[in-house]
């Protein structure tokens, strides 16, 4: 059955050296008023030690946002959240935490596209290869579907590929059949990634 291109980011799958029981995260934290959403399963980075929302391209990454807390005026207290929403200002000493995963050993399972042409399916042959990403993070509003389960849209994106770049493709999903994303003759198909550029193991 065709694939659907239904990305929801990077979702953790697992980690390098077998174990489990851990997110491998660390804590950080967002600039008060910061203008860019950033969903669970968005890559992010550092900028002046505060977590943005990571732009496509062969920087180096930080790691995969995975929710904050900050205290919410509209309901006069901290909360949880799976998602930073863009612009949102907390009271002066107030602070926003980030939770990422960072762990070098992490591996991830995501959808993949192409932002150039027409997709095609990534193949046992990209096995190895670096690729870049597309679609995390949006300015102004969060479209209402993010508003409402705050989840990336973010996806592999096979047209971005090169020594660089943020994520090493490992192998690709086949399991279970017939769901959406194992088809690996169609466009869109799922891949578990590793982290390749990234800020605690950087190349560049």
């Amino acid at each position: 059955m065709a694939n659907t291109l239904a990305p929801n980011g990077f979702a953790l799958a697992g980690f390098l050296d077998g174990r489990s029981g851990s997110l491998g995260q660390s804590q950080y934290t967002i600039t008060s008023g910061y203008t860019s959403n950033i969903y669970s399963n968005d890559p992010v980075t550092l900028s002046s030690g505060t977590v943005q929302v990571a732009t496509s391209g062969s920087s180096a990454i930080l790691g995969i946002f995975i929710g904050c807390e900050y205290y919410s005026s509209a309901v006069g207290r901290v909360i949880w959240s799976p998602y930073w929403p863009a612009s949102t200002s907390v009271p002066t000493g107030s602070v926003i935490y980030a939770w990422v995963i960072t762990d070098p050993q992490a591996t991830f399972k995501v959808q993949t596209a192409n932002s150039n042409t027409t997709a095609s399916a990534a193949a046992i042959s990209n096995i190895n290869s670096n690729f870049g990403f597309s679609g995390a993070g949006t300015t102004g509003a969060a479209p209402t579907s993010q508003a409402l389960n705050g989840q990336s849209v973010a996806y592999l994106d096979l047209y971005q590929t090169g020594a660089n770049y943020p994520f090493r493709l490992m192998s690709l999903v086949t399991a279970p059949p017939g769901a959406n994303g194992t088809d690996t003759t169609t466009a869109y198909n799922s891949v578990i990634v590793a982290f390749n550029n990234q800020t605690l193991r950087a190349i560049s």
